[in-house]
């Protein structure tokens, strides 16, 4: 509770927060830059772009964007990130005052991180009220300022979490948020876990849980998930399978084969194989336990 009140403080008495860290480009894979409250963002012009990534987003009032000779608003619920070297200029909207967050960070893994989370270009994206994006950086920013937080790493540690959620709750263009796939897919998704070992299971069943046709579920199995439904269940039996072969009891290759919803064991075999890069005999070895065969 105490968190909330000093966070609220900071944002109606409009403190301007900016923070600077120590830590050098080369100390960490993934690392912040600067982290900041703007409660009266200023014009920024930079013609090269900033050497950085930089992310900004829109607290209260609204923003225009200029980039690449188009312009773009940034209202509340909408943020920006933008690609180191890309030029770009940003300033309040007419009569409006603009009130921003922003971090900006780097690392030896921020582009390829970017890139597994679907983020390979300057973005645009806005997200729904009850989402966490702004709380979190929030917190970094608060987190900097009352742990003296200046070497970075607090900040950086929560940087992959910030990251994460922008995946998981932002918005662009008209497309649906991951989390708001993965909210049409949840009954779906609870119904898989226990109907696994069920050998019968097909696309067709899958689609009808949801009253939708096979082709529309493919489609939100990759847009949340960047496989189709069947490869995930497939994907769903050998966790499962995993689970079963690390426990204490002991199974035979048969017995778990059919307990994760496969008929024969040379199948799961395969399957296995394909999907972890191993035997489940090799499996098992590495966890240092002996199984019947």
């Amino acid at each position: 509770m105490e968190q909330n009140i000093r966070r609220k403080e900071w944002i109606v008495e409009d403190q301007l927060r900016r923070f600077m860290f120590v830590l050098g480009k080369n100390d960490l894979p993934l690392y912040v830059e600067s982290i900041g409250y703007n409660p009266d963002q200023e014009p920024v012009l930079r013609r090269k772009g900033y050497p950085y990534f930089h992310w900004l987003q829109t607290i209260d009032g609204e923003g225009e964007f200029e980039l690449s000779g188009r312009r773009f608003s940034l209202s509340q619920g909408n943020g920006s990130l933008i690609f180191p070297g890309v030029p770009h200029s940003y300033s309040a909207s007419k009569n409006k005052k603009w009130a921003t967050l922003y971090v900006t960070f780097g690392g030896s893994l921020a582009d390829s991180m970017l890139a597994l989370l679907g983020i390979r270009h300057t973005e645009w994206l806005h997200w729904n009220d009850d989402a966490p994006i702004t709380e979190q950086l929030m917190d970094m920013v608060e987190q900097t300022q009352y742990d003296e937080d200046r070497t970075g790493l607090n900040a950086s540690a929560q940087l992959y979490r910030f990251l994460t959620m922008v995946k998981i709750y932002g918005q662009t263009g008209g497309r649906s948020s991951l989390f708001q796939h993965l909210e049409k897919l949840d009954p779906l998704l609870h119904w898989l876990d226990q109907k696994f070992g069920d050998p019968e299971i097909g696309l067709v069943d899958m689609a009808d849980r949801l009253d939708i046709s096979p082709r529309y579920l493919n489609a939100l199995f990759r847009q949340a998930f960047g496989i189709t439904a069947y490869a995930y269940l497939i994907r769903l039996r050998i966790r499962k399978a995993k689970e079963l072969m690390s426990q204490s009891e002991r199974k035979s290759i048969k017995e778990i084969a059919h307990l994760a919803g496969y008929r024969d064991p040379s199948h799961f075999i395969s399957a296995f194989g394909k999907t972890e890069g191993m035997t489940p005999d090799q499996f098992r070895k590495l966890q240092g336990l002996t199984y019947m065969t």
